[in-house]
């Protein structure tokens, strides 16, 4: 039996991220597991935690790095061993990186990580767009330069663990989805 694939899409808010996992999702039949949706999910709860992770996605800024870690490690370790996943998300800050690679080794799991790579204006002009049929507070003006910033602070460090360890792979974000997906299934070798 081939070796089951683990792949993380990671990239600027906007980006195409979760298109992409939903893309390669449907062409393999891999299974997506997506930070986001569960942090949404978890924000729609009447609770001292759902309040506080609606407050925070509401300013666009990322979940503490043990909150997101400790949802990815609880997906991760489910994960059947022959199984492929799609990651949507995860990453994003030095320490969850760190931790990533700790984990995926620990468990003997190969990964990559696919970096959907697209400019802040394209981010802008996608998010503006976004912000008036999606309804997600994150998508408001004000909340994207916030998530930007997030990203240069914390995201960028994260991508250069896996750059360091072989497991990045770059992809130019700024082409049609269907090219995009294409670059993607190519550089993952299926």
């Amino acid at each position: 039996m081939n070796q089951p694939h683990t792949v993380f899409f990671i990239g600027k808010p906007g980006s195409g991220k979760g298109t992409q996992a939903r893309i390669l999702a449907q062409r393999t039949g891999w299974k997506i597991l997506a930070s986001g949706a569960q942090f949404r999910s978890i924000a729609e709860e009447d609770t001292v935690v759902g309040r506080r992770v609606r407050d925070d996605l509401a300013q666009g800024l990322l979940m503490p790095h043990w909150f997101a870690m400790y949802l990815y490690q609880r997906a991760l370790f489910s994960v059947g061993e022959e199984e492929s996943v799609i990651f949507d998300g995860f990453n994003r800050k030095l320490q969850e990186a760190e931790l990533n690679v700790a984990t995926l080794e620990w468990v003997g799991r190969p990964f990559k990580v696919v970096n959907i790579s697209v400019s802040d204006d394209e981010v802008r002009r996608r998010l503006e767009g976004r912000a008036h049929t999606s309804g997600r507070s994150d998508d408001r003006q004000d909340a994207v330069e916030e998530r930007l910033e997030e990203y240069a602070e914390h995201t960028l460090k994260a991508l250069e663990i896996f750059r360091a360890k072989g497991a990045l792979i770059d992809i130019d974000g700024e082409q049609s989805p269907e090219e995009v997906a294409q670059a993607v299934h190519t550089a993952l070798g299926l």
